[in-house]
């Protein structure tokens, strides 16, 4: 399993660098408070990885955070918390 984990890191990591190497253009992202200049390649990794960081940010919110103290509650034998509509 870590070898399959290995390799496909590896696999993605290098075609991160040909979509870098692929779209050298240079490009202004403007976000209204900053101004973010990169080659084309470069700021799309980026957009990549935070919107992947704040999917599993979210994720870890809404569904994991609930799940582990669910069980935190049963294995403590505690009462269930109300969910109020």
């Amino acid at each position: 399993m870590r070898l399959i984990r290995l390799v496909a890191a590896i696999a993605f990591m290098l075609l991160g660098g040909v979509v870098g190497a692929l779209n050298t253009q240079p490009v202004r992202l403007d976000l209204g408070v900053v101004q973010l200049d990169a080659s084309l390649g470069v700021l799309v990794l980026m957009l990549l990885a935070l919107g992947m960081l704040l999917g599993a940010a979210l994720i870890a919110l809404g569904v994991v955070l609930p799940l582990r103290r669910r069980l935190r509650n049963q294995t403590t034998g505690a009462a269930p918390a109300r969910q109020e509509a």
